[in-house]
């Protein structure tokens, strides 16, 4: 028996939406890390971008467990000498760009490289409850029902 490996022609993308209120944001980026890279699907190929594509809404309502809200910090480089610059979960939560927090938190679940990229170009992510992909049809994913530990209350 052959292994099987997907071509082009044999990947079928799905349109999934997340609604990521009151949800741990740990859990739901192992969750939306796996469906992006396609590894849900029995055809996962390791070099193909078989996946599905991602809608989070909601992405400003996320929980962080335990107190990773002010304590876990987030840091960049400004590229002089001395410029590391860091920032804590809650000044990113409460401030103009809060769904950073979840696509950092799934950017750093995927492995790097290009192919990683356009998997992350797959994953749309709203801080309100309105999206404009109600034309491709995507199917709702309660990921609260699928662990009790998956939500929590803020």
């Amino acid at each position: 028996m052959k292994t099987f490996s997907a071509t082009p022609a044999d990947i079928e993308k799905k349109w999934v939406l997340i609604d990521a209120k009151g949800l741990v944001v740990g859990r739901l980026a192992t969750i939306i890390a796996m469906r992006l890279r396609g590894k849900h699907k029995a055809s996962f190929t390791p070099h193909m971008d078989d996946g599905d594509n991602i809608i989070v809404i909601n992405a400003d309502k996320v929980v962080l467990t335990g107190r990773k809200r002010d304590q876990k910090m987030y840091y960049h480089h400004t590229g002089y000498i001395g410029g590391i610059k860091e920032r804590s979960a809650r000044f990113i939560l409460e401030g103009r760009f809060p769904e950073r927090v979840l696509e950092k938190a799934v950017e750093r679940m995927l492995p790097r490289g290009p192919l990683a990229r356009k998997q992350l170009g797959n994953l749309r992510v709203y801080a309100g409850p309105e999206h404009k992909h109600e034309a491709q049809n995507p199917t709702v994913l309660d990921i609260a029902k699928l662990n009790a530990k998956n939500s929590r209350s803020a």
